[in-house]
């Protein structure tokens, strides 16, 4: 009986020094909690290992993230509410700002007047496709060209572009890859990373200087609002 303790109570003192918590030993050993505190209590405590200590921290902050993300959710859908109906003003006062803020501009430089739009948001580009369908801009007008690093899956992003914008494949001008740097510790990576979707108008040189005063438009109005 003797002998049989001392052997479990050497066990539990190597399970100690191999850094097992107290409960482990106890589920182990299949002896009481005290027991275990008797035997090991004069060894340093282990250092607690990553991996339960990530467990632990998942489990404190659950719940706060839980709840932040209910608030996120109910924030976000309480705003898209006070939205409401798109007029065609709202649409056009939008999409001019979407375009002086996105949209290739000409430069004193280097004038050149081109109404071209790149972005990676989808929303972003359905937002200013209706913008140009507002405007009168036929659809025959539109060119698309996908932009994306060379080692993403290009077919796939070729496909969910031209979906999105109803278009087949073939339709999309040719894809412009971007040299992938090894050295680079890119986060745009994995199924959703899509690339950017070009969008050109053909012969948009009149359009673009209409835009450019609509700019200058909201500019001056919005100075001349009383403070």
């Amino acid at each position: 009986m003797v002998q049989a303790k001392t052997e479990l109570r050497e066990r539990a003192r190597a399970l100690r020094r191999a850094g097992r918590t107290y409960d482990e030993i106890v589920a182990e050993l299949g002896v009481a909690k005290s027991s275990v505190s008797l035997w090991v209590r004069d060894l340093p405590k282990p250092p607690t290992p990553p991996e339960r200590l990530h467990r632990m921290r998942e489990a404190r902050w659950a719940p706060h993230r839980r709840a932040r993300d209910i608030k996120r959710r109910q924030t976000k859908l309480a705003a898209a509410n006070e939205i409401g109906r798109m007029t065609d003003r709202d649409l056009f006062l939008v999409g001019v700002g979407l375009y002086w803020a996105e949209g290739a501009k000409s430069k004193p430089h280097r004038m050149r007047e081109d109404v071209i739009f790149v972005n990676s948001d989808p929303g972003m580009i359905q937002v200013y496709l209706s913008w140009l369908a507002l405007l009168g801009i036929a659809k025959s007008g539109w060119q698309f060209r996908v932009m994306i690093h060379e080692s993403a899956d290009v077919a796939a992003a070729e496909r969910y572009w031209a979906e999105l914008v109803g278009v087949d494949v073939v339709g999309l001008d040719k894809t412009t890859l971007k040299k992938h740097n090894p050295v680079t510790a890119r986060k745009n990576t994995g199924e959703t990373y899509r690339g950017c979707l070009t969008v050109r108008v053909r012969d948009g040189v009149d359009l673009y200087r209409r835009i450019e005063g609509w700019w200058y438009g909201i500019v001056v109005g919005v100075s001349r609002r009383p403070e």
